[in-house]
């Protein structure tokens, strides 16, 4: 399989994620609806998680590198570093994103942004410091690849969903709760009491199975920009070895936080995470080993 295949791969199987997250969201409006003979809950979730998604995708750029604490980078002040970015987006046949800084001893990276022209770049102090040039070209084109990609709207469709489910699960589990007393008396068939055990059930699992899909997707995309990022340098090896440094150095990240962990590279919150089975299902990245042998078993 060469990369271009594991590329056409991957986005099929990103659809496919988002395709079951579809499905997902309708069965469970579907077993609310039902109990309460009433979609209000359901439209309220999804207009409040639609909003709040929208505007941290609208507004990403402004969000995301203020908490990462990230500063942007003039041609003046990093020259090297610029041209670099600038000519694997010429490669890429991308605009110039704007190019940031993260004073950070740990090696990363991400990108931003709603958009191709409002695109952002951020890499670390400790990215530059650590990697040589074939490997720094490698993360960038990796991070470039998420602009072309559209990963932005990928993730944010995905964070709709889930931030719906869970939201409805939510309203569903907290009106049992404070109002078991007054319709206890009213649902006594046997149809509707299993009805409810159902509809239970599935706002407690549902936001679970949600989770787990959002992540999924974030994998793929990853997989995707390792693939897209070896096609635009021509070598896979370069990105191979970044990663290698990457995921071996201990270096904690101060500014890392959980909302934004699965727009870096390699997770800034690595040295925290467990290895396991679970681990691995809920993490935002595929393991970097997995990665690394990809990348060189590949032809591109």
């Amino acid at each position: 399989m060469t990369l271009y295949t594991h590329k056409a791969s991957n986005m099929r199987k990103t659809f496919l994620l988002m395709f079951v997250f579809l499905l997902l969201i309708i069965s469970v409006g579907y077993i609310f609806s039902l109990v309460y003979e009433n979609p209000g809950i359901l439209y309220f979730a999804a207009i409040f998680s639609i909003i709040t998604a929208f505007s941290s995708y609208w507004w990403s750029d402004k969000i995301v590198t203020k908490l990462a604490h990230a500063k942007e980078v003039k041609f003046e002040e990093n020259k090297e570093l610029y041209r670099i970015l600038e000519n694997l987006s010429i490669a890429a046949g991308l605009p110039m994103p704007k190019l940031y800084l993260i004073n950070e001893a740990q090696p990363n990276a991400f990108a931003t942004g709603r958009n191709e022209k409002r695109a952002v770049v951020a890499v670390t102090t400790g990215l530059l410091e650590k990697l040589d040039r074939s490997e720094l070209e490698g993360v960038l084109a990796h991070e470039l690849s998420h602009i072309g990609n559209k990963d932005m709207l990928v993730m944010t469709i995905a964070v709709v969903l889930a931030g719906t489910i869970a939201l409805a699960s939510d309203i569903f589990l907290r009106s049992r709760i404070y109002g078991s007393k007054r319709r206890s008396s009213n649902n006594n068939s046997q149809a509707q009491g299993i009805m409810m055990i159902i509809a239970i059930a599935a706002a407690i699992l549902a936001p679970i199975a949600a989770m787990m899909i959002k992540m999924a997707v974030s994998r793929k995309r990853e997989y995707l920009a390792d693939a897209t990022g070896a096609l635009i340098t021509r070598y896979p090896e370069g990105l191979a070895k970044a990663l290698e440094k990457i995921s071996a150095d201990p270096s904690p990240m101060r500014s890392a936080k959980n909302a934004t962990a699965h727009l870096y590279i390699s997770s800034p919150l690595r040295a925290k995470q467990k290895r396991g089975i679970l681990s691995k299902m809920f993490s935002t990245h595929p393991p970097i080993e997995e990665r690394i042998a990809l990348l060189r078993n590949q032809k591109v």
